[in-house]
């Protein structure tokens, strides 16, 4: 019988099949570098050439209130690409999805939590038409919710005008909602007690009066992170996860191998249309009406934020964090060049230009890594 020592000195012997590489090169195959390096380029750029009232607490707030808008639609942007697929339908749901929630309300007259719920319901079932149209006709989804973008965009003003009797705009909204216990989970500024006390502690900037400059953080900035957070976690801890990057990847070997592409990819576009509806329902209840315009370009917004982030436009490679970060990089660049001495036209020379860079970068790193020609 082997002694104590011997056994213990019986180490086991590494798998040769296990690459082991180091720290620096597994962060760099991490898809969301390109986009925590623009972001850093770009505090740099306006740390150098803004004012600095942008770097505030206040300024902070306002960067974020777009930059979390946006993020909510390219995070579920960013998992549908993950999947092999995309949607440019989102913006025209933004404003459908708002309307379907404003007249449920005003024309129905129906309470705020049964809006919600039927709107959420609503969306998805779009969400969902459109990936059955993807699977069973086998279009590319770029044609199909192209399609939807016009379908939707043109429906919202034929309901708009036969809800309002000729208007494209539908008011009255704040004023329904206005004693409802649901309202501060969708509008508003979040956490205001506690921005009290830092001002009474002088540890925020606060007016003569003693009331805060920011009353709070934005209750869309909270539905931001948790989505970030809560997608990240499904990509990189859950089976489905995993079934969304094979979907995305090789959907025949993913077939092959048990996973239900159809399913996820069904499921992907109900979601896509589901976080178009929650940005419809927060920027309708802060606004007090809804528009035919609301959410005009958002898709390309989106799709962009999401390629800043590291998603492929071929599917099966990309990250929700980077994503995160993309949009930040859209809110900083939209609202710090108000900050500059820069015209603001040149945002959308700034934001192809910063695409472009991040597509490059992210492409340079991959096949550096890789080894991949």
């Amino acid at each position: 019988m082997a002694s104590l020592e011997q056994k213990t000195a019986i180490a086991p012997e590494a798998d040769e099949r296990v690459k082991q590489v180091s720290f620096l090169t597994h962060m760099m195959r991490r898809p969301e570098l390109g986009a925590v390096a623009g972001l850093v380029l770009v505090i740099v750029f306006f740390f150098l050439t803004a004012d600095r009232t942008m770097f505030s607490l206040s300024g902070l707030m306002t960067i974020m209130a777009p930059a979390s808008q946006l993020g909510i639609l390219a995070i579920a942007a960013a998992l549908l690409m993950i999947g092999g697929e995309f949607d440019l339908s989102i913006g025209s749901m933004v404003a459908f999805a708002g309307l379907i929630f404003g007249v449920i309300l005003t024309n129905f007259g129906q309470p705020l939590s049964v809006a919600i719920v039927m709107t959420m319901l609503f969306a998805a079932f779009m969400g969902a038409i459109n990936g059955q149209i993807v699977i069973h006709t086998r279009l590319p989804s770029f044609i199909v919710t192209l399609a939807f973008l016009f379908i939707l965009r043109g429906l919202t003003l034929v309901g708009l005008k036969w809800a309002t009797g000729g208007s494209t705009q539908l008011r009255g909204i704040g004023v329904r909602v206005s004693d409802s216990p649901l309202l501060g989970f969708f509008s508003g500024d979040a956490l205001k007690g506690a921005f009290v006390w830092l001002a009474d502690h002088d540890l925020i900037d606060k007016f003569p009066n003693g009331m805060p400059k920011v009353t709070g953080i934005p209750v869309s900035v909270l539905w931001f992170v948790a989505l970030a957070l809560a997608a990240t976690w499904v990509l990189l801890r859950t089976r489905t996860g995993n079934w969304i990057f094979a979907a995305g990847g090789d959907p025949n070997a993913a077939r092959n191998s048990g996973v239900p592409v159809h399913r996820v990819k069904t499921g992907l576009f109900a979601l896509t249309a589901c976080a178009a509806a929650l940005v419809a329902i927060i920027t309708v209840l802060d606004a007090g009406s809804t528009d035919a315009r609301r959410g005009f370009q958002k898709e390309f917004e989106a799709i962009i934020a999401a390629v800043i982030g590291g998603c492929l436009l071929t599917g099966g490679y990309g990250s929700a964090i980077g994503a995160f970060f993309g949009a930040i990089i859209f809110g900083s660049v939209s609202i710090g060049l108000t900050y500059t001495k820069f015209d603001s036209d040149w945002f959308q020379v700034f934001l192809g230009s910063m695409l472009l860079l991040a597509v490059l970068f992210n492409n340079f790193i991959r096949r550096k890594v890789t080894g991949e020609r």
